[in-house]
């Protein structure tokens, strides 16, 4: 049988196949709390052996995109339990991926108009977040000013993922996946040509990782390490991140500090399909070499490419993004060979003035051979 489509035990936790369905972010919580659309779309797709939830912020701070749903309030909690028992109905498994998008915000998102928060007070230069152009109208805005995180404050950052993590599991969440990636808050501690703090939280490999792991192992602590994830992106370049010194040698430092970590997966993102560059050639490898736990990646692949992928080896699960989006019923399709569906781009991000138009609207293939019949 194709190891793609085998039942996979993630930490006890069991999924009934190998394909992940990445985290998206939609923008289409109108307030900020998920609801019957939301609970639809994610049920359309329980199929996937594990779900990692859009981008959910931790906090009002922690927010970059108007219209993201997130995990600091009751009526959220609320909220994403209707979603969380919707996937369950069906078989599915889900994880939150909580978020904390730091400096890749604007002033009109936080709390009391105040700056955006980051590892240093540095723009994020040509860096847009999704909010308020003007009273009432949405739209990109280029990242505010932030300013840098006193020393003490930074542990508040991890209370805060800790907060979200336990709302998450009351919300009936499998587990979460901490966002580590792609130039937001935990990438702007990492990154070596970015952080030039002065204290316990810059310089070294290892000041400069401390942030991520501390709230790695706080987390752990709150609601066990096999329901805790991270999501990396080696190498990212998104957001205005730049190339450094020991570049590779911090991300495999890092491999080897969270191998040593009992997790229940990480989660390496290629940026390439997204426009950025790719992660350099034969670092994959250094990765699983350093890293010997579950190992999921995402990144352009395919049926073929997925299933060479677990059949050497390299990886134990493979994320799927977009392909998800046009097609409710992915797995159905790769598994039984029927065409993958085109997305609208045009209605990725947003409602667009329909709260249904390109997120519970795609029909599964059997749908669409039955509208083409009749």
């Amino acid at each position: 049988m194709n190891p793609l489509f085998n039942s996979f035990d993630l930490a006890g936790t069991r999924l009934a196949n190998r394909v992940v369905m990445a985290p998206m972010t939609r923008a289409r919580a109108l307030n900020d709390i998920p609801d019957e659309h939301t609970v639809l779309y994610y049920a359309q797709r329980a199929s996937a052996g594990l779900i990692i939830s859009e981008g959910i912020p931790i906090s009002r701070e922690g927010c970059g995109y108007l219209f993201n749903p997130g995990l600091y309030s009751d009526e959220q909690t609320q909220g994403w339990r209707r979603v969380t028992d919707a996937v369950h109905a069906k078989g599915g498994r889900i994880f939150a991926q909580l978020w904390h998008v730091g400096r890749v915000s604007h002033v009109s998102l936080q709390p009391g108009g105040a700056a955006p928060v980051s590892s240093v007070a540095t723009v994020a230069a040509h860096s847009n977040a999704y909010a308020w152009v003007e009273k009432g109208q949405p739209g990109p805005v280029q990242a505010s000013v932030p300013r840098a995180l006193g020393t003490p404050e930074v542990q508040r950052i991890s209370a805060d993922f800790v907060s979200a993590a336990r709302r998450a599991i009351e919300a009936g969440f499998d587990g979460i996946e901490l966002h580590g990636a792609n130039g937001y808050l935990f990438e702007q501690f990492l990154n070596g040509a970015l952080n030039n703090r002065q204290d316990t939280y810059g310089g070294s490999i290892a000041n400069r990782q401390r942030l991520l792991l501390e709230t790695l192992d706080a987390l752990a602590t709150e609601i066990g390490s096999a329901r805790v994830g991270v999501r990396l992106s080696p190498f990212g370049r998104l957001f205005d991140m730049h190339p450094y010194a020991e570049e590779t040698e911090t991300w495999l430092s890092l491999a080897s500090a969270l191998n040593d970590r009992d997790l229940a997966y990480v989660h390496l993102s290629d940026q390439l399909t997204i426009g950025a560059e790719a992660i350099p050639a034969g670092f994959a490898n250094q990765f699983r070499q350093a890293y010997q736990g579950t190992l999921i990646a995402a990144g352009g692949f395919n049926r073929e490419l997925a299933e060479a992928a677990l059949e050497a080896g390299d990886l134990d699960l493979i994320a799927f993004g977009r392909p998800f989006i046009s097609n409710p019923d992915l797995v159905q399709r790769m598994q039984n060979g029927w065409p993958i569906a085109e997305g609208d781009r045009t209605t990725f991000y947003g409602v667009n003035g329909s709260p249904t138009k390109g997120y519970t609207d795609y029909p599964a293939y059997g749908e669409t051979v039955a509208n083409q019949v009749a």
